[in-house]
């Protein structure tokens, strides 16, 4: 019996979206991806837009869908695109995500040190291009920007890539932040490749001008929210204290796998060293977090208890946000007060008072640039080009400075 592989998915931004091949049905169905159904694209964004609930399965479903719409436009323009080069494409940036641990970012550099979820999208490709004989090897080479064509690279990452185009899109839709609306359809229509880079042609500059205003501003509203800050920053210091404990012999509650990243520190000569590590990594989940945490609103460790009903409750940090760094005396004032209340030692107040910094830039040009492409076949960079005076202040990072300490102080 022949099962019929080219399914098709009703995806809430873009209507429904047919799988363009087979190997990408079989994919899409391996465990290593199934798993991105359990793992929250905005990681704890859902305390403030309660809607934002949607997950990395969603994301990498639809900017496969419009990779795949790119490269038709492409093509359409004479661009040399062979079929397997499209397959390829389409893989990479379908499997570009699938390296993200819990909660995505949130918790980045917390699970496993010095490693980001990029280097084990790589790795979990290579065991998947053995799984599935050598057909992901032009996919591999494309996202590792191997392969001589650079614009496919670029599709998949760069400053103007399938990721960017469908993250802001949907993000901006499940959580209600119109900010974010970008003209995906127009911008890959003005899409084309010059010298093997990726250009936009001159009548899309507007568009690429919304493009980063409204990533600027979705950065500010929703990535960068000091609330969402708030919560993520009591996340990370659960798990970092459940790691301490954890490495000092104290018994604590946890999924086996959640158990084992607890009691070691993992980095990335880890993985390399031992690649059964990574499969035991992508038994990692949100829900294993979320059990656990449940369960250590109860534990005998003061500290780690308190941090734990703040979040089931919804307790966040108070959180101020300012262009220019706390003075130490401010900070210590507070670290004080805290101390007192809820007799901490120093190191244990610092679980609830402390600061860092964010930065945000919604262009890079020293990166890979967005040049637009002129009829007369010359570029510029669209900070240049643009006539509007904030695309070129979008250029510079700003950097603001944040404290966080326990509500009704």
């Amino acid at each position: 019996m022949i099962s019929n592989k080219r399914k098709i998915i009703n995806d809430p931004i873009y209507g429904f979206v047919t799988l363009p091949d087979d190997l990408i049905h079989d994919l899409i169905n391996h465990p290593f991806f199934q798993r991105l159904r359990r793992i929250k694209q905005l990681g704890l964004t859902n305390l403030v837009y309660p809607g934002a609930l949607h997950t990395r399965f969603h994301h990498a479903i639809g900017a496969m869908h419009l990779m795949t719409e790119a490269l038709q436009i492409l093509k359409s323009k004479d661009v040399k695109i062979t079929d397997e080069e499209i397959k390829a494409a389409n893989i990479a940036i379908l499997l570009h995500d699938i390296g993200h641990g819990p909660f995505s970012h949130a918790l980045e550099h917390t699970i496993v040190k010095g490693i980001h979820h990029e280097d084990i999208s790589a790795m979990l490709m290579d065991e998947l291009n053995k799984v599935f004989g050598g057909k992901l090897s032009l996919a591999i080479k494309i996202f590792k920007n191997e392969h001589p064509k650079k614009f496919l690279h670029q599709l998949v990452s760069s400053q103007l890539d399938m990721d960017r185009l469908d993250y802001l899109n949907r993000d901006s839709f499940f959580t209600g932040v119109t900010e974010g609306v970008v003209g995906s359809d127009r911008i890959i229509k003005m899409l084309n490749v010059k010298n093997g880079e990726l250009v936009v042609e001159a009548k899309g500059i507007y568009s690429i001008e919304n493009f980063l205003i409204a990533r600027r501003l979705m950065y500010w509203q929703v990535y960068l929210h000091k609330t969402v800050l708030s919560a993520e920053k009591l996340l990370v210091n659960i798990l970092k204290r459940a790691k301490e404990l954890s490495l000092n012999g104290v018994d604590l509650f946890a999924t086996p796998m959640l158990s084992l990243f607890l009691k070691n520190n993992f980095s990335k000569k880890d993985f390399i060293k031992k690649p059964e590590l990574l499969n035991q990594f992508v038994l990692l989940d949100d829900y294993d977090i979320m059990a656990s945490i449940k369960v250590w609103t109860e534990h005998a460790d003061t500290v780690l208890s308190i941090l734990c009903k703040n979040l089931m409750d919804r307790n966040l940090y108070k959180i101020e946000l300012q262009n220019k760094n706390f003075t130490i005396a401010y900070k210590n004032q507070i670290l004080e007060r805290v101390m007192k209340i809820y007799k901490l030692t120093k190191k244990e107040a610092d679980y609830f008072v402390f600061t860092e910094s964010v930065n945000n830039s919604a262009y890079n040009s020293s990166l890979f640039k967005i040049n637009i492409l002129y009829k007369n076949g010359e570029l510029a960079d669209v900070a240049k080009a643009s006539d509007q005076l904030n695309i070129k202040m979008l250029s510079k990072k700003v950097t603001k400075y944040f404290i966080c300490y326990p509500k009704g102080l």
